[in-house]
């Protein structure tokens, strides 16, 4: 039996990458305390969130930095009435602990005696069903009643017109509900708005597109389901420029308040989530930035313990009010009655874990092992390095196409397998697939695709790494689907990668061997990767079909999905099944011996 270090390909390396974690000390809720320059110093890092959420704790790091502020906040805030539930108890009378401390946070960020808000930034991720729309409602409601500035405009930004309607009417039903709010507020159901009588202030509950919030200077902003604007490409932009008013207002504020994404988090939904991660854990220093996120530590996660219902309350912190443990039960029972791509996607709303990787169905069956094989360390310097012979897989390159290229090496001591990848595409794609845009634009940020402004890039940039690892003296072969390839076989030559290391990778049904044999070094921990959200994304887009004792796996079948980077990894692995073994000298070495 192999050694745990045969096991693991290219163990040396990584233990020389390898650098001890940085833990910290625990950050305690604790008071705000005086500093000589401004009066106040806290932090909104809770490093030791894992330990508070699994004993049922605040996650909320520090007390208000301004208890008059806070009170008064939470006095307004108290008193607003639910009209959904039965006896419309307040929300005093009804909320837990969790959801008053990030109102508190909020309300207690501002400083009266100079009209400056300390804390800016808000996040909170927290399941469905835990009564978002009230947070959204009640906190946007207050502000609007303790606002003093005239004429000023505090935004609720939707990414639907039915989300719009589902934040509204719970502020509308607020006000309805008390007939002193009534007298003191006008409102305008058709177009969402609520007015103040006496300020002119607004609050305006929209559905964001880019004209809806053109020329806004909004004093406080709330943004509901981020998860959701993560999808839409213009939503960065959109963003900046509704939020461009709070550089004039000191005590203005932005919330962000979401569910996880029911696919992988993408554009500005997965960059507020990293962003909000390494405050609170510490690694960014950012006290005008407070994150509250309802999530599964990892040592629960390592243990597949978000299937444990008894683990349920900790990213359901209403869990018992606005959310039943048997409703819960119930539904996880139907999802995962449903398969294995409908329960991910039910774990992602109702216990906010996220998606790694959405598994479809009739997903391949070497999906289930590719996260396990993900290593960081496997990169295509470490290929180089370790490996004996390297092959090379290519596929794609249509004008609506990836452009793929797979390397994959065999490890000089262990003969794991190691894969590293990159791919192209024309920048109309973003144009043409709009809904994929920001996924794209993400890869793009991580280096695995590169977006080409003139077709005949993309040929020319793969062509080029082909070259440096064949001038590695390690190339053995190229492998590609003969259809539609004369542009890449021409770059090749061009580079000095003759003919005969070429190769044509039948596509279809007789893939079967390659599909088969990737399964098991998956399976059997010989095969690793670098972890890279793309592979994750394109193993996750790809359908298996069986067609006798063949598996076939196509373009047409991932519907519209891409998955031309996995394609090119089978023509990779069907020339690595040949046992190539590795060149004598690189091209340039027999170029050299032929002068002489």
């Amino acid at each position: 039996m192999a050694s745990e270090t045969e096991k693991k390909p290219a163990t040396r390396k990584r233990k020389a990458a390898t650098t001890a974690r940085k833990t910290g000390t625990a950050t305690t809720r604790r008071k705000a305390t005086p500093t000589a320059k401004t009066g106040l110093s806290w932090s909104t890092a809770c490093r030791d969130w894992e330990k508070r959420i699994i004993a049922g704790e605040s996650l909320v790091p520090c007390d208000p930095l301004f208890p008059d502020a806070a009170a008064q906040g939470m006095a307004v805030f108290n008193a607003l009435k639910i009209v959904d539930v039965l006896g419309e108890p307040t929300i005093g009378e009804s909320c837990r602990d969790w959801l008053k401390d990030f109102a508190a946070a909020i309300f207690g960020s501002y400083d009266p005696e100079t009209g400056k808000r300390m804390i800016t930034e808000f996040f909170l991720l927290v399941s469905k069903k835990n009564t978002k729309s009230t947070i959204a409602a009640g906190v946007m409601l207050t502000v609007l009643i303790l606002n003093w500035r005239q004429s000023a405009e505090f935004l609720i930004l939707a990414p639907t017109k039915e989300a719009a309607d589902n934040a509204f009417k719970p502020a509308r039903d607020m006000i309805k509900a008390d007939p002193e709010l009534d007298a003191l507020f006008h409102v305008q159901d058709y177009t969402r708005i609520v007015t103040h009588r006496e300020t002119g202030a607004t609050l305006k509950v929209v559905a964001a597109d880019g004209s809806s919030v053109v020329g806004k200077k909004a004093t406080g902003i709330l943004v509901d389901e981020l998860w959701e604007f993560g999808k839409k490409p213009t939503a960065e932009n959109m963003l900046m420029e509704a939020t461009g008013g709070i550089a004039s207002r000191p005590e203005g504020f932005i919330i962000y308040l979401s569910t996880q994404s029911d696919e992988e988090p993408a554009g500005v939904f997965k960059s507020r989530l990293e962003y909000a991660r390494g405050v609170r854990d510490g690694k960014i220093n950012s006290p005008r930035f407070l994150p509250v996120i309802y999530e599964f530590p990892k040592k629960i996660l390592d243990k597949k313990g978000e299937h444990n219902p008894d683990n349920w309350y900790m990213t359901n912190p209403n869990l018992g009010v606005s959310v039943s443990d048997e409703f819960l039960r119930d539904r996880y029972a139907q999802a995962k009655e449903a398969g294995e791509g409908v329960l991910r996607v039910w774990m992602a709303k109702h216990l906010n874990v996220e998606m790694g990787m959405s598994l479809r169905e009739k997903a391949w069956a070497g999906a289930k092992y590719w996260e396990r094989q993900g290593d960081p360390l496997v990169t295509l310097e470490l290929i180089l390095e370790c490996s004996d012979v390297i092959v090379c897989g290519i596929d794609g390159g249509g004008l609506d196409d990836f452009l793929s290229l797979a390397v994959l090496g065999r490890d000089e001591e262990s003969s794991d397998w190691l894969h590293w990848q990159r791919s192209w595409v024309f920048q109309d794609v973003l144009k043409h697939r709009k809904e994929e845009a920001p996924r794209y634009l993400d890869f793009q940020k991580q280096g695995d695709l590169v977006i080409v402004h003139e077709m005949r890039d993309d040929n020319r940039q793969l062509a080029d790494v082909v070259e440096m690892i064949d001038q590695s003296g390690k190339l053995a072969m190229v492998g590609l689907d003969p259809a539609g390839v004369a542009e890449i076989v021409f770059a090749l030559h061009a580079r000095g990668i003759e003919q005969e290391r070429i190769v044509g990778i039948s596509q279809g049904w007789k893939m079967t061997g390659a599909i088969k044999t990737l399964e098991r070094k998956l399976a059997d921990g010989t095969f690793s990767h670098g972890a890279r959200p793309i592979m994750a994304w394109a193993v996750g887009n790809a359908k298996a079909q069986a067609k006798g004792n063949n598996i076939e796996i196509t373009k047409q079948m991932a519907g519209g999905k891409k998955i031309d980077p996995l394609m090119a990894l089978f023509d990779a692995v069907a020339c690595m099944s040949r046992n190539p073994e590795p060149p004598i000298q690189s091209i340039y070495d027999r170029e050299e011996l032929w002068e002489s």
